[in-house]
């Protein structure tokens, strides 16, 4: 299967899987997003967040194709652009991290591993771009695809719990002092990521857990 990792932009934007292509539970504050289902403005404003986004901060996701279909996605950014995050009871985020706020994997590319090359994909920008860890958080009580990470497929590729809770626990992935990535699947992301951000220069080496060389649950 040929893959390929591109930068989610308003080209791609309705290549997302419904109902996430419309869905604003982390680009606006609950309020806010209640209103916008209301008026049926929610398209609208996943756009205008998304624009918004990269005038100010560059690319802030990645979609992943499989043999040239989308197979699935991964939203991160500073978490000023996520007001959802004061929801949580275990905000806020740390100010080195940026946050992976939301993604998923399309149902019938579950099981290849495909979600951990998408964190993988996410830390190795956030890294270039100078902050020292990434950010989510997790669903302990995850039953089906929803707007929230779960719990254990973060702790699977690399991210610890710094603050716990039942339900929402806020995790890290911390890209300085996890160990170093197996020389074959940086090789594998770097490729990926050509797509993203060309560069002529070596990439400055990125490290995560020893738990991202194991295939998480998608």
């Amino acid at each position: 299967m040929a893959r390929r990792l591109e930068p989610l932009t308003l080209a791609n934007l309705d290549e997302l899987p419904v109902p996430c292509r419309d869905c604003v539970f982390w680009e606006l504050d609950p309020v806010a997003a209640k209103q916008a289902a209301r008026t049926g403005d929610t398209g609208l404003e996943k756009e205008a967040w998304l624009s918004q986004l990269l005038l100010d901060w560059g690319s802030a996701g990645v979609v992943l194709y499989v043999d040239d279909e989308p197979a699935g996605f991964a939203v991160y950014a500073p978490a000023t652009y996520l007001p959802r995050i004061q929801a949580f009871p275990t905000a806020p985020v740390s100010p080195d991290a940026v946050v992976l706020a939301t993604g998923r994997i399309l149902p019938r590319y579950l099981g290849l591993g495909l979600g951990k090359i998408l964190v993988q994909a996410v830390a190795k920008d956030v890294l270039k771009r100078g902050f020292r860890a990434v950010e989510a958080f997790g669903d302990s009580r995850w039953d089906g695809p929803g707007c929230v990470w779960p719990t254990d497929f973060l702790r699977a590729v690399g991210f610890g719990v710094v603050r716990d809770h039942p339900r929402n626990p806020r995790l890290r992935l911390d890209l300085r002092s996890a160990v170093t990535w197996r020389s074959e699947m940086e090789a594998a992301v770097e490729r990926l990521m050509g797509a993203i951000r060309p560069e002529h220069t070596p990439p400055a080496p990125v490290t995560v857990r020893d738990a991202l060389t194991r295939t998480p649950t998608g």
